[in-house]
């Protein structure tokens, strides 16, 4: 008798087909929920720069570059025009304060000199000639009034007496009167001429004070008109060093205001740096620059802008380098503000493809970089301050990003 044979529900083959799709199911879920579907590219690890995020100093500065002059120079310039006549020192030689330098000879300045001091002569005589009159004149005056005082005093006691003798009729009328009349005279004329005495003494004294002030003026011009000829001798201002253009020779013409050359004090230096204009609102005297292991301090800042530039002066704070010579040019880092700590990324050239934006970070594997946002804030020659998106230790590529495209993740292959 034939037995019904049940089919197997739980068949090998259908164990086998059921894990084979829940597999294929479990990996279509995680792809399309759980899988990294970033943009990758592998790099070179050896060809990218890789940087450490740390804490350190920063200070603000900005690389310029100065060049050394003389602490001080003074400019010789001709004041007269003139011939040169005698070449008494050689350019580079040190000179003493009132050396003579150069000499000029100028004819028709030195006739015209001649002129003007003799001009000026005759009109101080005639100033002291009037001097002299109005103190003849005063003279004369007093004279006159000593001689009509002399009268009076001799007709007076005549003029009492006789008065006596006339009431008594022991003289004659007329020689009464004729007494009188005199006295009356003499005592009129002493009124009037005291008068004119009193205000020609009052013009007298304004007159002579007048004169005195035109002579002083006169005397002041004459010593002027004489030292005019002192300008064609050009003296050394100060001891120093005396540099002057290899054209100069005797017999040449200088013409006024023509530079003949310049004097600069030996052994004291200064730097002078020309600066962008954008920094002319954060640059102030006291401000520090350093150059090697020296330090320079802003002097004097220039108000005038050339060619978007300003000027400043700066002085060594404690020694300046041995062997310094004028013209030497110094690669200089201004500081902009004092050191504070922050934490520190160093300058690279990613930041020119992010703006600062952001950064590929290294993962800590180091097998991976990850796009990461961040932010940066001031940077000098070396750093950039970080002010968010890196910690401390971080790594960061910070080479160019130029052949990474748009990726969001680097594979770096050692």
């Amino acid at each position: 008798m034939d037995r019904k044979i049940k089919k197997k529900k739980w068949t090998a083959k259908r164990i086998i087909s059921i894990l084979f799709g829940v597999l294929f199911l479990s990996f279509v879920v995680y792809n399309i929920g759980f899988s990294d579907r970033r943009s990758k590219l592998n790099i070179d690890a050896n060809k990218a720069t890789i940087s450490t995020v740390k804490r350190g100093e920063f200070t603000e500065y900005i690389p310029q570059t100065g060049i050394v002059i003389p602490s001080r120079t003074v400019y010789l310039d001709a004041i007269e025009g003139g011939t040169i006549k005698i070449l008494a020192v050689e350019s580079g030689a040190m000179v003493r304060k009132g050396d003579i330098i150069i000499e000029l000879t100028n004819l028709n300045r030195e006739l015209g000199v001649l002129t003007q001091e003799a001009n000026l002569s005759e009109s101080i005589n005639r100033v002291r000639q009037t001097r002299l009159q109005l103190a003849q004149n005063d003279l004369n005056q007093q004279q006159i009034l000593a001689e009509i005082d002399y009268q009076i005093s001799i007709l007076r006691p005549q003029y009492g007496r006789e008065k006596e003798l006339h009431e008594k009729n022991l003289i004659s009328k007329q020689q009464f009167e004729r007494t009188e009349e005199q006295y009356k005279y003499n005592m009129k004329r002493r009124k009037f001429t005291y008068l004119a005495y009193k205000n020609d003494s009052i013009d007298r004294v304004r007159q002579l004070r007048e004169l005195d002030r035109s002579e002083n003026r006169m005397m002041e011009s004459l010593h002027g008109v004489a030292k005019i000829l002192d300008n064609l001798i050009v003296r050394a201002p100060f001891a120093g060093q005396l540099t002057m253009p290899p054209q100069m020779d005797i017999g040449q013409s200088v013409t006024p205001g023509q530079r003949l050359g310049q004097v600069d004090v030996v052994g004291s230096f200064i730097v002078r740096c020309p600066i962008d204009e954008i920094y002319l609102n954060r640059i102030n005297t006291g401000l520090i620059a350093t150059y090697k292991d020296y330090q320079l301090k802003i002097i004097y800042i220039y108000p005038n802008i050339n060619n978007g530039r300003f000027e400043v002066d700066m002085e060594f704070v404690h020694e300046m380098p041995e062997g310094i010579v004028r013209g030497q040019s110094f690669r200089l880092r201004i500081a902009l503000g004092k050191s504070s700590k922050q934490l520190l990324l160093p300058v690279g050239g990613f930041f020119k493809d992010t703006g600062g934006n952001w950064a590929f970070v290294l993962a800590e594997n180091g097998k991976m970089a990850e796009k990461r946002p961040i932010r940066l804030g001031r940077r000098n020659t070396e750093y950039y301050e970080v002010t968010s998106g890196l910690q401390p230790d971080d790594r960061v590529i910070t080479s160019s990003y130029d052949n990474f495209g748009d990726n969001e993740v680097l594979i770096l292959q050692y």
